[in-house]
């Protein structure tokens, strides 16, 4: 089959998104699918772009001065589809258009694939509401949602109206952005969640089409051979990892405060940027936390330091629909920390420690109870180790060709 990606999220990023897309573009091609990634990016030169293009990646026309929170914008969708139809007219005869996000670039995927009667498949990643949320400052969200709203809907109809209520769109910029993500999902043919748990938030709030769930997977070349079982000895410092965003929505803030109260030894090493980062370190320095924070790295730089921590941690709440975090975490066999309860659905039953609520305090009991019965981190690793392999995106990807040939038949 010839696929055609398109996403917003994917050129000169980093996170889940561009993780899942990678494994999954490597291993289409294994097994001798033609893949192409269409997204927008910062500027490049002449020579850069051939790279890319050796890659069958292509950055379409984006914006070169507005970013939208570091993120490359792409022009008008209509301006995407000619760009697209005159540089690359051989997509006309690909057999899927797969979108990846709900802006410019993935809104023209999804016009271009009704125009030439392609089969469209969307994968809603994310909750842009909780995005929204914590990246527009109080006093500007509802504008910025507003405003959203009304460029989603020049291109893409709005048929379904969310409104404000008492479950996730407790206020009008909520409600909107929930009406811009069902409203997109709608455009599609089909429609593909990570987790069950976001595809019934969907459902909910007026999703139509079908929706099937494809757990984001681990790409097979990548996942480390002879793994040893993590352990812990009565008094060793406990060796903490993050490797999120260092933003409002991962809550870094809120685990450097749980951190302050915590009893016994322990070491946290942060490998992730973001809006949060310089504050967060002024915070760890103020508060003398034994915390370093090494910046933006790719992911093959991180290999030493997993292989050495006893802990992986997510601490987001209401927001990440899967949470790739954890995967990776699975992957080296390392225990897991989250409060988010979605997230139990991720990584098997055992394999993490759980605080009872989101909040700093409860997140410092239950660091406590680690350090006070280390055991549990032996116990914890064995059953990451023992599931590892079902994470795999060989795995996954049998689901998804099945998927791509009953749409196309």
């Amino acid at each position: 089959m010839k696929i055609a990606f398109f996403s917003d999220c994917y050129l000169d990023l980093t996170g889940g998104i561009v993780t899942s897309m990678n494994a999954q573009k490597a291993e289409l091609e294994r097994r001798g699918h033609t893949v192409y990634i269409f997204s927008s990016g910062f500027p490049k030169t002449k020579t850069e772009l051939k790279k890319l293009a050796e890659k069958n990646i292509f950055q379409v026309p984006s914006c070169k001065l507005c970013f939208r929170g570091l993120t490359p914008v792409p022009r008008r969708p209509k301006i995407v589809e000619r760009w697209l139809l005159k540089e690359h007219p051989e997509i006309k005869d690909f057999d899927i258009f797969y979108m990846h996000y709900e802006a410019g670039c993935s809104i023209a995927g999804l016009r271009l694939a009704k125009q030439l009667k392609i089969p469209s498949v969307q994968v809603m990643h994310g909750r842009e509401d909780m995005g929204e949320t914590n990246i527009i400052p109080f006093g500007f969200r509802t504008i910025v949602a507003i405003l959203l709203n009304w460029f989603h809907s020049w291109y893409l109809p709005h048929k379904t109206k969310v409104t404000r209520d008492t479950y996730l769109a407790d206020n009008y910029a909520k409600a909107k952005m929930w009406t811009m993500m069902v409203n997109h999902a709608n455009y599609a043919d089909l429609v593909l969640t990570p987790s069950e748990h976001f595809r019934e938030k969907l459902i909910r709030y007026g999703v139509k089409k079908e929706i099937k769930v494809l757990p984001n997977g681990f790409a097979d070349e990548k996942l480390p051979k002879n793994q040893e079982v993590r352990t812990l000895k009565e008094g060793e410092e406990l060796k903490i990892i993050w490797h999120s965003r260092v933003s409002a929505e991962k809550r870094m803030m809120p685990f450097l405060h749980a951190l302050k109260n915590v009893k016994g030894k322990y070491r946290l090493d942060v490998y992730g940027g973001g809006g949060d980062y310089f504050r967060a370190k002024r915070f760890a320095k103020r508060h003398n936390i034994n915390v370093k924070f090494h910046g933006t790295v790719e992911f093959d730089k991180l290999v030493s330091a997993m292989e050495a921590a006893h802990l992986d941690v997510l601490v987001s709440y209401n927001f990440d629909t899967f949470g790739m975090t954890l995967i990776e975490a699975e992957a080296y066999g390392i225990p897991a920390f989250f409060c988010d309860p979605d997230m139990k659905e991720v990584i098997p039953n055992g394999s993490y420690i759980f605080s009872k609520n989101e909040t700093p305090e409860a997140m410092t009991e239950a660091l406590n109870d680690l350090l006070a019965h280390p055991e549990k981190i032996e116990q914890m690793s064995k059953i990451m180790l023992k599931h590892r392999e079902e994470i795999l995106v060989s795995k996954r990807i049998d689901l998804l060709e099945k998927i791509f040939a009953i749409i196309k038949s």
